[in-house]
């Protein structure tokens, strides 16, 4: 695939992407009912979020600067493909555990499906198309969990100290704690099975087109 059709490529996802979260940024300030200072805890409280964020970040850095640091970091295909593991994450948890819980309207139901569905697709593309796979190991999934893992112990010490949980499978107040463990364990057991479909897709791949 040319440079070209990458350049292109990463453009628009890279601008699509900020666009939703600043968006979404926008839309929780206007509609708050607490505190601004909380507002800003709460919107980096999402894994959807950080991980969107993380997307942006891939696809900018890829864009404008591929031979810094983090260009050559987010080119490897180890990484670009954790972060395709963890987008595709987002999309599939909220469409099978989070969707039927509201029902957004306007500008919020836009930036919804952004968020959960198109991204994580347009992601998804990306690594089929443009990233090679060459490289890929089983063993590499077992740094890609400590994102997960650190990020569900950062949401569960700050919910204990705020009473604040952004999603409803991790809310001890109302779910107690071992049920909260066992949907943790769940959750890190999923994505660990995902990342392996994607090296196992990846080493397919590999194999049959090289």
């Amino acid at each position: 695939m040319s440079t070209k059709a990458t350049q292109i490529y990463l453009s628009i996802c890279a601008i699509i992407v900020w666009f939703t979260v600043v968006s979404q940024f926008y839309l929780n300030v206007v509609n708050r009912s607490i505190p601004l200072s909380e507002i800003v805890i709460r919107f980096f409280s999402y894994f959807t979020i950080l991980t969107n964020i993380l997307v942006a970040l891939c696809f900018t850095n890829l864009l404008l600067k591929p031979k810094s640091n983090l260009g050559v970091f987010f080119s490897r295909p180890g990484v670009m493909t954790a972060v395709a593991a963890y987008i595709t994450f987002v999309g599939i948890a909220y469409n099978l555990l989070l969707r039927h819980l509201w029902n957004p309207e306007g500008l919020q139901l836009i930036v919804d499906e952004l968020l959960h569905t198109f991204i994580p697709l347009f992601s998804i593309l990306y690594w089929l198309i443009f990233v090679p796979k060459s490289g890929l190991q089983w063993k590499s999934i077992f740094p890609w969990m400590i994102y997960p893992v650190v990020y569900i112990l950062c949401v569960l010490t700050r919910g204990a100290l705020s009473g604040f949980y952004p999603y409803p499978f991790i809310d001890i107040n109302e779910l107690g704690f071992f049920k909260v463990l066992l949907n943790d364990v769940g959750l890190i057991v999923a994505f660990l099975l995902l990342s392996l479909l994607f090296v196992a897709i990846g080493k397919l791949m590999n194999k049959t087109f090289r």
